[in-house]
């Protein structure tokens, strides 16, 4: 029963935390008229060290595709290219970063004298990264999810009165150390170039979360060696479910372009400085 309560809590979570967040692929729709609807997903992150393609499946040939970008954030000129046709496929591709660096970019579409820019409003923000070796991302995301599968089982285990919670909780800790704290920095290192970029050298919230999830359950499993100090695990296991709920890289790692350097947060570009 509780193991089945865990599953469903963390899946619910990670479900939640998989539909947001700033690099997930956005989805628009363009419409040409009532009876062609075309649905695309544009992504915003990138990793590698290549260019980031951009593949449009629109078969109507009359129409022809711009794709305006530059680099973000800036007050630069927009860079406009054509988009080249390869049967019913629009193709282009934005020019690679260095890792963290980002662009924004949208489209305009022409047909028959009419223009529509697509998104409507605000440009696509993409984020390139570095390659992270399957042999680094896949024991963090496996750690990670039976880090907060442990810690969702215990709080049941406490709600339930059952005695095991005390070994839980010392397995959450400890796959949330391995996990998060240990290869969560070789992510980063593989991806930006840094190993951490939360506190208290930055404000990067997947770090910064990952250690307030750390000290809680720390804390957690010190009050409970001799005492059963239950809501101390009770407070553990709900502030890591809030906290990872929050999408991964929102406020995350940002290349400086006029230092250089890789920052988090909010960066503000020498020209808009006063």
């Amino acid at each position: 029963m509780v193991w089945l309560l865990a599953i469903l809590v963390t899946g619910a979570a990670m479900v939640y935390q998989s539909l947001n967040g700033p690099t997930k692929p956005m989805r628009v729709t363009l419409w040409l008229n009532e009876a062609q609807e075309y649905s695309f997903r544009l992504p915003r992150s990138h990793g590698g060290a290549t260019d980031c393609p951009l593949n449009l499946l629109l078969p109507d040939s009359t129409v022809t595709t711009g794709l305006l970008y530059r680099l973000y954030p800036s007050s630069d000129p927009w860079v406009e290219v054509s988009m080249k046709r390869s049967g019913d496929t629009l193709k282009a591709i934005l020019p690679h970063q260095p890792p963290a660096g980002k662009l924004e970019y949208y489209f305009q579409f022409r047909q028959q004298g009419k223009l529509i820019r697509l998104p409507a409003a605000e440009p696509v923000v993409i984020r390139f990264r570095g390659d992270v070796p399957a042999g680094v991302i896949i024991p963090h995301a496996a750690l990670m999810f039976f880090a907060m599968l442990l810690s969702n089982l215990t709080l049941f285990l406490v709600i339930f009165n059952m005695k095991q919670y005390r070994l839980f909780g010392i397995l959450t800790t400890a796959f949330l150390l391995i996990g998060g704290l240990i290869f969560g920095p070789m992510v980063q290192h593989h991806a930006f170039g840094q190993y951490w970029t939360g506190f208290p050298i930055g404000f990067d919230l997947t770090d910064n979360k990952t250690l307030i999830a750390f000290i809680f359950w720390l804390l957690a499993v010190i009050g409970n060696l001799y005492r059963n100090r239950r809501l101390l695990t009770v407070l553990a296991a709900l502030v890591m479910l809030v906290i990872f709920t929050i999408p991964h890289s929102v406020k995350g790692s940002e290349l400086d372009r006029d230092t250089g350097t890789v920052k988090t947060g909010m960066v503000i570009p020498a020209i808009f400085k006063p």
